[in-house]
């Protein structure tokens, strides 16, 4: 089965590459690229022309990241984000396009979890063999957590392998929601690009050192904030990606599902527990992922005895796309906005 994928991928990125070469209409870039190539973009595959660094990352804050880390070099980089559409990351599969970007690019950088599989095959595949690659949960090692069913929690169908063993833990792929990791994936992006540019080493340096004083300064508020809460418990009426943040602080949490679970239908079980949880734990609150409907949140409160209790959203960073860093939206500000929600969760 492995090696039909990947006949099958190289068997995309060679239509695609061919397809490229056939366009001829525009050979101009700007600095940042969608993933669908919209814009005024050229195509990726030329970018040895236009003298700039290629970076493709699969998430914005590994975006972000690299935008701060370039600070005035930032023109001198195509950045792409490939997840910029809203699909999520775990039913992420790249497109002909994006093969074509990671092939030709200079860096990659990607989470490096169950969902990201596809990955292997596309760097067999690449052209630039000299591509610096960067996979966050390489980066962290045996600092890496797996996926954990906590009390309550509804827990997945496990599929079974042909002779009938479960398949080995899962890793929990939510690095980025740690300020700490952060601070780590900057130094490993700041490094990798000098020696990528190493006549810019220097500045790549100093603003990645800029930028994780901030990244470390906002981690000593969470810190604080925690410190002074009243309670120490979140419950979420959702997914819960924030594993790696709130081990970062003592926090305890409960939650209707683990952060990579496919399910979206909370059975009776799961809501009842966790109703009688926000009664024994007195929660002014349950919180909820980014998103319009919160429906597993709201019939949580409705099971509660006073149903009074408020929706609250964290924001996992999961759906953020390159049209919302346009408009202002960068890593720090999400994390901000979600230290707001956590000291009002937790009072």
């Amino acid at each position: 089965m492995k090696k039909i994928i990947t006949i099958l991928f190289a068997a995309i990125l060679m239509a695609a590459m061919l397809s490229a070469c056939a366009n001829t209409s525009d050979s101009s870039y700007s600095n940042v690229q969608k993933a669908d190539g919209s814009g005024s973009s050229g195509n990726l595959e030329n970018s040895d022309t236009s003298g700039k660094i290629s970076i493709v990352t699969t998430l914005f804050p590994e975006y972000d990241w690299v935008r701060e880390i370039l600070g005035d070099k930032t023109e001198q980089a195509e950045l792409t984000i490939l997840l910029d559409n809203g699909v999520d990351l775990h039913s992420y599969q790249p497109t002909a396009d994006d093969l074509v970007k990671i092939a030709n690019c200079d860096m990659f950088i990607y989470v490096g979890g169950e969902s990201d599989e596809w990955v292997e095959d596309a760097l067999g595949q690449a052209e630039n063999k000299d591509m610096a690659v960067i996979s966050l949960l390489d980066v962290l090692g045996d600092s890496v957590k797996a996926e954990e069913t906590v009390e309550g929690m509804q827990e997945e169908e496990h599929e079974h392998s042909h002779d009938g063993e479960i398949p080995e833990e899962e890793k929990d792929e939510h690095v980025w929601l740690s300020l700490r990791n952060a601070q780590i994936f900057c130094r490993e992006i700041a490094a990798k690009l000098s020696g990528i540019d190493a006549k810019n080493k220097d500045i790549y340096t100093a603003n990645a050192d800029a930028y994780i004083a901030k990244l470390s300064d906002l981690d000593s508020k969470y810190k604080t904030a925690v410190s002074a809460a009243d309670k120490k418990t979140l419950l979420f009426g959702d997914r819960f990606p924030f594993r790696y943040l709130v081990d970062d602080y003592g926090l305890d949490y409960f939650a209707a599902f683990a952060g990579c679970s496919a399910e979206t239908e909370a059975s009776f079980e799961t809501i009842t527990f966790l109703a009688n949880k926000v009664d024994e734990l007195e929660l002014s609150s349950v919180l909820a992922l980014e998103g319009a409907e919160h429906k597993i949140a709201e019939t949580i409160i409705s099971s509660t005895s006073g149903k009074n209790q408020k929706v609250l959203t964290m924001d996992s960073l999961q759906s953020t796309v390159l049209d919302d860093a346009e408009n202002g939206t960068t890593y720090l500000t999400v994390m901000e906005q979600n230290l707001e929600v956590l000291e009002e969760a937790l009072k």
